[in-house]
């Protein structure tokens, strides 16, 4: 539960953006490289470029498309939430219904559903690939990619993203850590 003393942002600090972007694309690029490298083949290959299409697309398409239309950032003059993805859905899509944006965690394919896909498949991915075709490279980005997930949950969402969001009282993904009391 936040401090009631902690401050909603309308606008997020740069250093908060670029944390979070950040950490999302290192995230996703070595999850790609890491399923390309454990599969050391043209399956390998193709896994990993999908894997990468699917993060990346998930993220910086699907998201500005379905998710941030109706999120309070979309309507909010002059805002700029966590991601930034805010202000590319206001150039490449109508405003939605903020009683809406629930719907975000609604259904097995769900906007938060894919988004969590996109963190965990490299892991998932990358155990099999270190037991049939071990090296210590490949488990170093095991290791970092978990700690990326570990970073993600346990302080951006914590301490940079969600306990400063103004979309809290709706954002199912805040409900579930307690940011909407």
């Amino acid at each position: 539960m936040p401090d009631k003393g902690i401050q909603l942002y309308t606008r997020y600090p740069l250093i908060n953006i670029l944390t979070y972007n950040g950490v999302t694309i290192l995230h996703y690029a070595l999850g790609g490289t890491g399923i390309i490298i454990g599969y050391n083949s043209w399956i390998g290959v193709v896994a990993g470029v999908i894997y990468l299409l699917f993060s990346f697309g998930e993220m910086y398409i699907h998201m500005p498309l379905k998710v941030c239309p109706d999120c309070v950032y979309y309507s909010l003059k002059n805002s700029l939430c966590i991601s930034g993805l805010n202000v590319v859905s206001r150039k490449v899509t109508k405003e939605g219904n903020t009683k809406d944006f629930s719907n975000r965690a609604k259904g097995f394919l769900c906007p938060n559903n894919l988004y969590i896909a996109s963190l965990v498949i490299p892991v998932i991915a990358i155990i099999p690939a270190l037991i049939i075709n071990f090296s210590f490279v490949l488990l170093a980005l095991l290791l970092v990619i978990v700690g990326l997930l570990v970073f993600r949950f346990f302080v951006i969402f914590p301490k940079i993203a969600c306990v400063h969001c103004r979309a809290q009282k709706i954002c199912p993904q805040a409900q579930q850590m307690g940011f909407n009391n």
